[in-house]
């Protein structure tokens, strides 16, 4: 029996949100056991957004600015305080640190690692049990596999958020009436070469605009976030609340909504969490991978396609070869993606206007 289990997520928001699956299915089989999480410092918020965690404890990268001393006495005094304190420890990226953080803090240690033997026969020697880094998986598929080498199968592969009361009454301080009808538009993402160019964004806001329903354009406090909303177009309809919510307040104002169209980001991941209606559009990513988790039919995406449904989600793509390549960009460096050019703004104005048709 664990009675103890810490899950080791270093990496982006998405993987700790999505990371629900795994812990409702670890509660549901250790119902007295005490979970906790460590997680980098920059996804600590997202973290306090999931069910059933007790503590949650951060690596943070920005210890590396802070020199080698101060960088390894940090590190080991996380390493002190976690150092064989867990029944079970699961880790669900293959890095290095993570693998060592997997078997120094937990009894019996449980990782991802990578499939080439040259990087993995090491962890294999220290690791209870491992699982093989699939790129073709389903990132929620991907994070279930370490409850099925405990002999867990999940009754349902669903991924969940509640809203908190906190976020409730921010709801309240917003320029919106939230007790009616109203779309989330959500045009950022975590790196620009993610982003609906603003031209092709500007028009699709244009059609959006002549909807007879208040579009709700949502974002944080990033750079990318603070750019987008300075350079939104006064149009009817439309509301800004960039910057004006905490993740806690997009939460409830995303279980308010009508639907969300918007980026391939966390965001859009919450949306399909709360089982709501979503038009994502997605450049290189891949979408067998990353598409939004439809809780009904228990699946993401399973190819790419100019268009397709499944679900709740409609899910758009350019009509081009190369789509989905899963690079950072055509040049792979973060820069431009030329398939997020050839997504027409009418075809997404199309699929959402005949939705609220159908659904009025």
């Amino acid at each position: 029996m664990h009675r103890s289990i810490l899950v080791i997520i270093q990496r982006s928001n998405g993987d700790v949100f999505l990371s629900s699956t795994l812990i409702e299915a670890l509660k549901s089989a250790y119902l007295e056991a005490k979970i906790d999480i460590l997680v980098n410092k920059d996804t600590e918020a997202i973290a306090k957004s999931l069910s059933h965690i007790e503590s949650i404890y951060t690596y943070d990268y920005a210890w590396k600015k802070e020199g080698l001393f101060k960088r390894v006495s940090n590190e080991l005094n996380l390493i002190r305080k976690l150092f064989g304190r867990y029944d079970l420890a699961i880790n669900l990226t293959a890095s290095d640190r993570s693998v060592l953080y997997a078997r120094f803090f937990g009894k019996e240690a449980i990782s991802c690692i990578e499939p080439e033997s040259k990087k993995s026969w090491w962890k294999k020697m220290l690791l209870s049990k491992h699982f093989i880094y699939d790129s073709s998986r389903h990132i929620v598929e991907h994070t279930i596999m370490p409850a099925k080498l405990l002999g867990i199968e999940p009754s349902q592969k669903v991924v969940r958020t509640a809203v908190s009361k906190r976020g409730e009454k921010e709801l309240k301080s917003l320029p919106l009436d939230t007790s009616k009808p109203f779309i989330i538009f959500h045009p950022s993402a975590q790196y620009d070469y993610k982003i609906y160019p603003k031209h092709l964004r500007d028009e699709l806001l244009k059609l959006l605009s002549t909807l007879d329903i208040p579009i709700a354009v949502t974002g944080g406090k990033s750079k990318i976030d603070l750019q987008i909303s300075k350079s939104l177009p006064d149009l009817p309809n439309l509301i800004n609340l960039i910057g004006k919510t905490t993740l806690e307040g997009y939460i409830a104002l995303c279980a308010a909504s009508k639907g969300y169209i918007g980026m391939d980001t966390l965001n859009m991941h919450i949306a399909a969490a709360l089982n709501k209606p979503i038009f994502a559009i997605f450049g290189p990513t891949l979408p067998q991978v990353w598409s939004p988790w439809c809780n009904t039919l228990q699946r993401g995406a399973d190819r790419s396609a100019p268009l397709q449904h499944y679900g709740n989600v409609t899910l758009f793509q350019a009509d081009m070869e190369c789509v989905a390549c899963g690079k950072a960009g055509c040049d792979d460096r973060h820069g431009r993606s030329d398939c997020l050019y050839a997504i027409e703004p009418q075809r997404v104005f199309n699929e959402v206007d005949r939705w609220l048709k159908k659904s009025a």
